[in-house]
């Protein structure tokens, strides 16, 4: 029998490590969005068989090796998040999260200087930053509960401590839950209070930028390679809201203040070739190595129960730094242009992220001969399984064309398909036998579907100078839970922790322009 929480009594602090890697936070480091100057987002980013564009510097190479000038862009504009509310309320509750669905957002600068060294042979260097992930997110949710709560999934472990490592939300619920003693006076559980509703909120916000070095050349004018070293710089940062009703007049509530800084490096190769000599008909093929990255988490944690005698709080700090290794990426595009007037393309794009490498750091050793410092890790092979059981394989297909209605004006087209990333029954377990379950902070996890992209712009050039403006519509719709669910062993439908998914969207505008000069 369930007995009412004694709040204000004294309780025990429990002190351990908070973070590291897991499934679902692997995937903030994933760079799947469509972004760059306003030409490549205005023809849906299908430029990689086409080429002469900065952003391919990022995908294939190769496309820089079409250049026959030297230029410079710098490109900017606003994101801006339709349908989410920064004050979510139901069932009784209400949340208020801060921030802004509309932010400027300074998202690539770039050149390319091409070297003429024969009658139709170039070396062209090129460098360019651009924003490859833009995290500004507002997310909420909200539903009723049936003999469920965040709690009872810790109490549920409790009793098997040994067989888990607690994380931070079991650590902070375990010191404000009543024991439960047997006979003999010896603690066998944690008593739970069951929820009736739940509302959560979060604000996330950030970037990774890229910044990418490339030499790329061509042979005869009819094969063009590329390769480009990239640098990665992640800046992430979430705060979130969840609380709970639950039964005896008892409110639960729950903070995360969660960063995550780093930086990763990768290569690119990529080859474009046009198989007929007189068409201008041309086939582009890449390879993108993994990101490898080496992140700190840092953040904050914190539980309250309220009743009517008062509250009781529990929260913690810690920091823990970790690897992370994205899969391999591999590419094939088509290109043609009729005349001066119209360029149509089309890219293929696949990377496998059930392969994420999570990786535990291990120490590390200082190397005399080269005076240096370096750093071991391992595999999480328990995490890995996880995450492999719970990502899949992703296909991109872009379709873009340009037009140009005069010499100097261009209209553009464009449209991305990106199937999910999540299997539809994947959760975010914290039984894991993994320092990225037992360092977590909170509970919650959403399985994203597919992502739709629809895009347009246009062009204007004057002499030297260009400008182009493009305009991005991107949605995914998810179905979000509060914490991981599980069904008891016996019949006892009371004895499992179920919480229903809620559907949830996000729907993005980015408005995008680009000034750019060729010399």
């Amino acid at each position: 029998m369930k007995t009412k929480y004694s709040l204000m009594a004294a309780v025990v602090l429990l002190s351990a490590p908070l973070h590291a890697q897991e499934t679902y936070q692997d995937t903030k480091v994933v760079e799947n969005e469509l972004n760059g100057t306003a030409r490549y987002v205005g023809m849906g980013g299908a430029m990689e068989a086409l080429g002469a564009d900065l952003s391919t510097i990022s995908s294939n190479p190769a496309g820089i090796g079409l250049f026959r000038s030297s230029q410079f862009a710098v490109s900017g504009g606003l994101v801006s998040q339709q349908g989410e509310t920064t004050s979510p309320s139901g069932n009784g509750i209400s949340a208020s999260i801060k921030g802004n669905k509309t932010n400027a957002s300074f998202d690539q600068v770039g050149f390319v200087y091409a070297v003429r060294n024969g009658r139709n042979s170039y070396l062209n260097f090129a460098f360019n930053y651009h924003k490859s992930r833009n995290f500004d997110q507002i997310l909420t949710a909200v539903n009723t509960l049936s003999n469920a709560s965040q709690n009872k999934l810790t109490s549920a472990k409790y009793p098997y401590a040994s067989e888990y490592s607690w994380n931070g939300v079991d650590a902070n619920y375990a010191s404000l839950m009543a024991p439960i003693k047997d006979a003999s006076g010896k603690q066998v559980g944690l008593d739970y209070l069951d929820g009736s509703a739940y509302v959560f909120g979060q604000y996330q916000k950030g970037y990774i930028g890229e910044y990418d070095f490339n030499l790329s050349g061509n042979i005869k004018n009819r094969v063009f390679l590329g390769l480009t070293f990239g640098l990665h710089d992640v800046n992430y940062r979430s705060n979130s809201y969840y609380t709970e009703d639950l039964e005896q007049g008892v409110t639960s509530e729950a903070w995360e203040d969660l960063r995550i800084n780093g930086s990763g490096f990768d290569m690119k190769l990529g080859a474009i070739f046009r198989p007929i000599e007189t068409s201008p008909f041309r086939i582009g093929l890449y390879v993108n190595t993994p990101t490898w990255y080496d992140l700190n988490v840092t953040g904050y944690s914190d539980i309250t129960m309220t009743d009517a005698g008062g509250s009781v709080d529990k929260g913690q700090e810690a920091t823990y730094d970790y690897k992370v290794y994205t899969p391999w990426k591999f590419g094939v595009s088509v290109g043609h242009t009729v005349g001066k007037q119209l360029a149509l393309g089309a890219t293929y794009e696949y990377a496998d992220y059930g392969t994420i490498d999570n990786r535990v750091n291990d120490g590390g050793y200082y190397d005399y001969w080269s005076g240096g410092y370096y750093e071991n890790s391992y595999s999480d092979n328990d995490m890995n399984d996880h995450t492999k059981a719970t990502l899949k394989g992703v296909s991109t297909l872009k379709l873009g064309l340009e037009y140009k209605i005069l010499d100097n004006w261009a209209v553009r087209l464009g449209y991305n398909y990106l199937s999910p990333m999540y299997n539809k029954d994947g959760y975010r377990d914290g039984s894991i036998s993994s320092p990225g379950s037992a360092y977590a902070t909170s509970t919650d996890y959403t399985n994203w579907q597919s992502t739709n992209r629809l895009t347009c712009g246009f062009g204007y050039s004057m002499k030297n100078f260009y400008f182009d403006m493009a305009y991005q519509y991107t949605q995914t719709n998810g179905e979000f839970y509060p914490f991981m669910s599980y069904y008891a062993d016996n019949d006892n439908a009371a004895a499992s922790n179920i919480a229903d998914a809620v559907s949830v969207s996000n729907k993005r505008h980015q408005l995008l322009l680009t000034l750019g000069y060729r010399f």
